[in-house]
């Protein structure tokens, strides 16, 4: 927060530090093997534990798991929160979109972010010149645990170029000499996208369809990662990131390999829609891909996220700190529904939604916390408008899904910050499912994902039971039905499929990275922060930029450091 040392503490004694291109990209692990000590396969199974470990490696100020700095208050879903603007400013940078810089406060967020990625390619990396060298005789598991790393080295250049458009891809064939070499715009958009495709179709080509462990990678969960990148990769972009088209053979290609998904039986949605935020469903059937935490593990703090630690209500007296990540007002109005249980899609934010009236979507009770309300899902002690930190500033609501109770067995304080062994995920089977409802519909096929569309509101009108009052009556008046095949047109599919992504991922991150691929981030987000402007003051010089705010600027240490070897991203 305001005190920075504070956190810079906090990193140092986590053991991370801030570093160079060159050494984060040679950097070694301190207390784990290196390519120079393989000497058994036992060994070279570390390695890949390892480079598992680096996927949850982040920070609160250099975040790499959970994306609520980069992808919510980005976006319409969610404000800063915190105490006022200048309280982590950089985040404020962020919201306000024409005050990012291509190096903010001493290298925290995202110059911090793309180091935090760059070591986790390290760690595949290291991993991979160690078991490529070792035999199948004396290594028997040599062909999946490649694949596994391959996978994992996909997911940290998939987000890195979700981040930043235009990356270094970095592989294990490169020397360290090499790696200096290699500019950021070696590849083309396209061309970068196919890169990364390689390690995700190496992974689905190699990997058994179930894992003996969980938390590794799989078939499915290589195909469901994929089906993503492609899905992206379909929506071109030019230079100055506008959507110039939709490429029909990559749709088709997220059709296939979500269909494997789908009819392997081996994933479902999980029937209440609570069962995703609490940490005893961890690995459950609806996680197809997760970042693993973990607590009492015989470490002093556990394997815990802290990253998502700064967002419990600040008032609140069982937690103390800080009131980040605040739901907006128009994410709130999204929620409301129209006599017929349907979302208003043109008129939801004309007003501001009274949720005593107004008959809503059942999600919004397990997604933001409300005045008199359960807060995640403790009847006896209801949400109060008391425990918001800066309310003048950033009203009233607070994030729920990522936070867990205090008597939870997953949560630990540490000094005033909190953090929880519940696993992050990064692909769940609602994402499989609303990936091929859009696919399917881009394809001019929308008969086809309605079915898919609906599966995700049946199971949020079923979940309804987690939220009640003490009294045993829902705090809301839930009203969701399912869409039916009547006027549903492509534009109103298309409509329906952009708003169900919203309503189920909601503060789950994805919604600025939907906006940007689906090309409409500038319209959604001047109409949204036009209108934002006559409720939240500190809005009042927000604007996003079309052709620059739709990617994060590439770090400027590391084009100092590349002696402009790496190429700024357009309109910074």
């Amino acid at each position: 927060m305001k005190n920075k040392v504070l956190f810079s503490l906090l990193v140092i004694a986590g053991g991370s530090f801030f570093t160079s291109c060159k050494e984060f990209l040679d950097y070694q692990p301190q207390g784990t093997l290196s390519s120079d000590n393989i000497k058994s396969a036992d060994n070279a199974d570390a390695l890949v534990t390892a480079a598992y470990a680096a996927l949850g490696n982040g920070e609160m100020i250099g975040p790499i798991a959970s994306m609520w700095v980069y992808g919510s208050v980005r976006s319409d879903d969610a404000y800063k929160g915190g105490g006022g603007v200048a309280d982590l400013e950089d985040i404020n940078f962020y919201e306000q979109h024409n005050l990012t810089q291509p190096q903010q406060g001493g290298g925290f967020y995202h110059p911090y972010t793309w180091e935090n990625y760059y070591k986790a390619i390290s760690r595949a990396n290291v991993a991979l010149r160690s078991i490529n060298a070792l035999t199948d005789a004396a290594f028997p598991l040599k062909k999946t645990r490649q694949a596994e790393l391959r996978f994992l080295r996909g997911h940290a250049h998939f987000m890195l170029k979700m981040l930043f458009k235009f990356v270094p891809y970095v592989d294990e064939t490169l020397s360290n000499e090499q790696i200096l070499t290699v500019s950021n715009r070696a590849l083309t958009n396209d061309k970068l996208w196919d890169k990364i495709a390689e390690d995700f179709q190496y992974a689905v080509d190699n990997l058994p369809v179930s894992q003996t462990q969980v938390g590794r990678a799989n078939k499915l969960s290589a195909s469901a990662y994929l089906a993503k990148l492609r899905l992206y990769q379909a929506y071109e972009q030019d230079d100055n990131n506008k959507v110039t088209g939709i490429n029909k053979d990559k749709l088709q290609q997220v059709v296939t390999l979500t269909q494997a998904v789908i009819s392997s039986g081996k994933y479902s949605l999980q029937p209440d829609f609570a069962e995703n935020f609490l940490p005893e469903y961890d690995n459950g059937v609806e996680s197809v891909f997760a970042v693993q935490y973990s607590i009492n593990d015989g470490t002093t703090v556990g394997r815990l996220n802290f990253e998502d630690g700064l967002n419990y209500p600040h008032g609140a007296p069982q937690y103390g700190c800080c009131s980040f990540h605040q739901p907006s007002q128009n994410l709130a109005n999204a929620f409301g529904t129209d006599a017929n249980g349907l979302p208003k899609f043109d008129t939801f934010n004309d007003g501001v939604i009274d949720f005593k009236t107004a008959t809503v979507d059942p999600r919004v009770d397990h997604t933001i916390g409300i005045d008199g309300h359960p807060y995640k899902y403790n009847a006896a002690s209801p949400f109060s408008n008391s425990w918001v930190r800066d309310p003048g500033v950033y009203g009233n609501f607070q994030a729920m899904k990522s936070q867990q109770l205090a008597t939870s067995s997953s949560y630990k304080k540490q000094g005033p910050f909190m953090g929880v062994s519940k696993n992050i995920d990064i692909i769940r089977y609602a994402d499989v499912l609303l990936f091929q409802a859009e696919a399917y519909i881009e394809l001019g096929q929308q008969a086809l994902a309605l079915p898919l569309i609906n599966q995700i509101r049946a199971r949020a009108a079923k979940s309804t039971g987690r939220t009640k009052k003490a009294d045993g009556t829902d705090p809301s008046k839930y009203l969701i039905n399912p869409y039916t095949a009547t006027n549903w047109t492509q534009a109103y599919a298309r409509k329906a499929l952009q708003f169900e992504r919203r309503l189920e991922f909601a503060t789950e991150s994805p919604r600025f990275f939907d906006l940007v691929r689906w090309g409409i981030a500038a319209e959604t987000l001047n109409a949204y922060i036009t209108k934002e402007k006559t409720r939240r003051s500190h809005l009042s010089g927000a604007t996003f930029t079309a052709g620059r705010d739709e990617y994060l600027p590439i770090p400027q240490r590391e084009i100092n450091f590349t002696k402009g070897l790496y190429k700024q991203n357009v309109g910074f």
